[in-house]
């Protein structure tokens, strides 16, 4: 039955597969949490603060920000924030559509684009498209640390001070669910006024200790929340795809093994009814 050894190995080895896929699935599912509770502790704060610039940008002081300034847009650039590994679904792929489709929409206006890249993924992506990568960084871990984060940012934010670049987008998945991840753009500068109808009319906010001091700040800190946010959020968008695919891969080994014992019984039955075709055969022959 050299048949059925070898389904026997092969049943064997998406055994220990199996074994390897619901182990990965249960340290996601404990790393999911983590990355949750730390992605809702910081969310408030990443859209409070959103929202205070938003207004900001339909006020009319005396400083005026260049982040607040619109300008004609010939050259952009793009923060694009993945995972360093593997093994998570379509959650990369799918931020990689979004991110082409962006950019394809800047290509055909012959708008050039610089890229600055969170995760190995990213980076190996834009490279292998030809776009031109300014900054990187990667191996952020489960726990990202701003520190980590300012550095790259803080590149793109000179080009458009320097008028390098005209505006700046984010790139990044948003956590809505543990089934769904959703790939978002948001554009980082210059901020986009608030919608609010009644935010149209004249008016500003009070100073302390003036408007340059505190728009300065304020900016600064709102772009680099923003995409720090973006990065937590997409930790538990990685943990939650991986949880997820790996739930599915451990399923689909139990179907794979199941449909191989099958197969298996069905050699062995023919190895033993064939056996004994051969032992009748001999007896009636003698």
């Amino acid at each position: 039955m050299a048949g059925g050894k070898e389904i026997k190995t092969k049943i064997a080895s998406v055994q220990n597969t199996q074994k390897i896929t619901a182990a990965m699935e249960m340290v996601a599912a404990s790393k999911m949490r983590r990355a949750q509770d730390q992605m809702f502790a910081t969310r408030p704060y990443a859209q409070r603060i959103a929202n205070v610039v938003s207004h900001v940008a339909s006020a009319h002081p005396e400083y005026k920000h260049p982040f607040l300034i619109d300008r004609p847009i010939k050259r952009i650039g793009l923060i694009a924030i993945s995972t360093d590994r593997g093994l998570c679904g379509g959650l990369n792929t799918n931020m990689f559509k979004k991110a082409l489709n962006h950019i394809g929409d800047f290509d055909d206006k012959g708008i050039e684009i610089k890229v600055v890249t969170f995760g190995t993924k990213a980076l190996g992506f834009f490279k292998r498209i030809g776009a031109k990568v300014v900054a990187e960084t990667s191996h952020i871990g489960d726990r990202p640390e701003i520190a980590k984060i300012i550095g790259p940012v803080q590149v793109l934010l000179s080009s458009f001070e320097k008028g390098e670049v005209d505006a700046i987008y984010l790139i990044s998945n948003e956590f809505v669910n543990t089934m769904t991840q959703q790939p978002t753009v948001t554009q980082l500068v210059p901020v986009e006024p608030a919608p609010d109808e009644e935010l149209k009319h004249h008016w500003d906010y009070i100073y302390e200790p003036d408007s340059k001091e505190v728009l300065d700040s304020l900016l600064e800190r709102y772009i680099e929340s923003l995409v720090y946010q973006g990065v937590v959020e997409n930790v538990a968008c990685e943990m939650a795809a991986r949880m997820i695919a790996m739930k599915s891969a451990t399923d689909n080994a139990s179907d794979m093994i199941d449909e191989l014992q099958l197969i298996y019984n069905r050699e062995r039955q023919a190895g033993i009814t064939q056996e004994i075709s051969e032992i009748v055969g001999g007896a009636a022959a003698v």
